[in-house]
């Protein structure tokens, strides 16, 4: 039985984690690699297998970076299935669908502006490529054991992370292996708590804050403090906004913060659409939530949603202050350009950083205090204001990845650390050898690694 991890290791992007058992392969998610061009590049590589020799694929989450790459991999010969929660589907078909949408455009507008290297510039994949790879697609709900081959059974356990996140514990033969996928806060702002597993032989975990302690603060009086700091200012308030899970809270928050009347009279919209589309599939999976009807009905009513393009345009335009949370968290892409184009050069806007930053993103530029940012074929100044609450993350500290591992009864007889940059992966490994006393190593891209 031999693991090779062929992305999230030495990164938080790409993950793919390989398994195989004798003859058959299992994949560990499926992402694509973001972030800098060295990464990116990656995923036009040739795959390191033969994608029609992979039998099985299991999906811990909907997010890019571990399902991203799955219509690549279908397209060049996957023809087995991909196992996952339910409401992971819907989300992903969602965020796949925006994937290659967003590409497909981006590689018009290249093409017409020709302010690209390739001629023409093509898409890594196209909204088809993603519809072909939903029929392979296969939910089970948590906590059901189901059989893959012969003597080898998996069930998927709530992680905490997003809707419908999971960690995935198999069982081949005598042996347990458990893979953490990312896992969320002891107390999450929505979701229901994680479930902690208690028996492995191994362990792949992720250590994306391996090395840091979420600050203890109270989100939501720090965005009401931002809100109030910048409706005082006259500005408006920009929100690169995760689609999936960020939007959500902060939709939430700010309903909470409506119903105690702290809110200064500012429009919220969420410019969105795939974020819309999730923000629906969270209504629809209430049993995968720590919210009661009346919590979802007035979320509901907290946020205009916008989907399209002539609403989206008449909000940038209009001269009224207002919060705009927009796609992507990273500000990769998306609607998000639109709106920093518009506010970015103004000392009264206010740009709130509200999630993880990945190293080469327009995200980390502004966190780290970039006074110029190119987007859209242009440079841009960095005038308005750029704030950032860390504590809204939703992967879980070195003191609850610690807490997650204390809960297995005997420890197992490796721990191998996937999905963080090396110097988290390095800290939180010495945390483990010391406190915990048990083996411990920090995974390479494409090293092979024996389970026994």
């Amino acid at each position: 039985m031999q693991l090779t991890f062929l992305g999230g290791a030495e990164t938080v992007t790409g993950s793919k984690i390989l398994l195989e058992i004798n003859d058959k392969k299992i994949l560990i998610d499926c992402g694509l690699f973001q972030g800098l061009k060295e990464l990116r590049s990656k995923n036009w590589d040739q795959f390191p297998v033969n994608p029609a020799s992979i039998d099985v694929i299991l999906l811990t989450h909907a997010h890019l970076d571990h399902c991203g790459y799955i219509p690549v991999l279908v397209k060049n010969g996957f023809n087995g299935t991909i196992y996952c929660t339910p409401p992971t589907f819907e989300l992903t078909k969602i965020i796949l669908l925006d994937s290659a949408k967003i590409q497909e455009e981006e590689c018009a507008h290249c093409n017409k502006y020709e302010y690209t290297k390739h001629k023409p510039a093509k898409p890594l994949y196209t909204v088809t490529d993603a519809v072909n790879c939903f029929p392979s697609f296969k939910t089970i709900e948590y906590k059901t054991r189901f059989p893959l081959f012969n003597r080898t059974y998996f069930e998927f356990h709530n992680s905490g992370h997003i809707l419908g996140s999971a960690s995935v514990k198999l069982d081949v033969a005598n042996e347990t292996i458990v893979f953490s996928g990312d896992l969320g806060r002891k107390v999450p702002i929505i979701l229901r708590e994680m479930t902690y597993l208690t028996k492995a032989d191994y362990i792949v975990m992720e250590s994306t804050y391996g090395n840091k302690e979420h600050p203890e603060l109270d989100v939501k009086e720090k965005l009401l403090e931002t809100v109030l700091h910048t409706y005082k200012k006259g500005g408006n308030l920009i929100i690169p906004t995760f689609s999936v899970e960020r939007a959500q809270e902060l939709i939430y928050l700010f309903k909470e913060l409506q119903k105690d009347r702290l809110l200064p009279p500012m429009p919220i919209y969420l410019d969105s659409p795939m974020g819309v589309n999730a923000t629906q599939v969270y209504y629809n999976y209430q049993n995968y939530l720590n919210l009661n009807e009346k919590d979802l009905a007035e979320m509901i009513k907290a946020v205009q949603l916008i989907k399209s393009v002539e609403i989206s345009k008449a909000v940038i335009k209009d001269k009224k202050q207002k919060i705009v949370m927009a796609g992507s968290g990273m500000v990769t892409g998306g609607r998000i350009l639109h709106h920093l184009k518009k506010n970015i050069g103004d000392p009264r806007n206010t740009i709130l950083l509200v999630g993880f930053q990945a190293v080469g993103t327009r995200g980390r530029a502004l966190l780290e205090g970039e006074k110029e940012l190119k987007f859209m074929g242009e440079y841009h100044q960095v005038k308005a204001e750029v704030k950032c609450i860390n504590a809204f993350s939703g992967h879980a500290d070195q003191s609850e990845l610690l807490d997650w591992l204390q809960h297995f009864e005997v420890l197992p007889k490796e721990i191998y650390l996937n999905h963080g940059e090396t110097h988290q992966s390095n800290t939180l490994c010495t945390k483990i050898k010391t406190t915990l006393q048990t083996n411990c190593k920090v995974v390479k891209m494409n090293t092979v690694y024996d389970l026994y």
